[in-house]
């Protein structure tokens, strides 16, 4: 589903907006991460409320292959690949500028068990299935392509895979749980706070 035309957006193939970049620092624990960042690219300025809700929110295994759809500049799923080293993460952007920076903020944070793809929704992972797939969702990317991210996310998730979504309570999570609760069949608001929710779905086993 190709994002709609018009002003550059941080979905956006090919960003216009002139590079200005920039670094930002994310303690998660015990461990500082370091990520580039540049105009054009989702949360410029600083790793925003909701991608730091969703990561205290998210819980994966250690051997967990991991989908981050909408990377952005990689911060949800380098963080991901490094809690699971017997795992792997594979982070997807429409975002030409955010794949570039995705994968040199994965070599900067020495994380390697990561794959970086250029692409739109899961396009690029056709046919492969994860164990988690996670999103901070292009809420102004519309309805169609919501839709289209949360139903993907189930048939690319593997049976007993879980879905984590991130959303702003004042743009409409609630209505994306319920969206959620719709395609998965069952549906836990796991955290809220900053003025942000974070959903979580779990593809049953059985499933077709």
């Amino acid at each position: 589903m190709t994002p709609p035309t018009g002003p550059d957006h941080y979905f956006s193939p090919k960003p216009t907006s002139p590079s200005r970049r920039r670094w930002v620092r994310l303690a998660v624990g015990e461990r500082v991460f370091e990520f580039a960042t540049d105009r054009g690219v989702f949360s410029y300025g600083a790793v925003d409320r909701g991608t730091r809700l969703l990561l205290e929110a998210l819980e994966v295994h250690p051997g967990d292959e991991v989908l981050d759809v909408g990377c952005g500049y990689g911060v949800v799923g380098i963080v991901a690949a490094a809690r699971v080293p017997q795992g792997r993460a594979v982070l997807v952007d429409v975002n030409q500028r955010a794949v570039a920076l995705s994968r040199e903020n994965a070599q900067h944070n020495r994380v390697h068990n990561v794959e970086v793809l250029a692409g739109d929704l899961y396009g690029p992972v056709r046919g492969r299935r994860f164990d988690v797939v996670v999103t901070n969702p292009p809420i102004r990317a519309g309805r169609a392509v919501l839709r289209a991210l949360v139903e993907g996310a189930r048939e690319h998730l593997r049976p007993g895979g879980r879905f984590y979504l991130v959303a702003r309570t004042a743009q409409g999570a609630r209505t994306l749980g319920r969206m959620v609760g719709e395609v998965f069949g069952n549906v836990q608001e796991v955290a809220r706070g900053g003025g942000y929710r974070v959903y979580r779905a779990v593809r049953e086993a059985g499933g077709v």
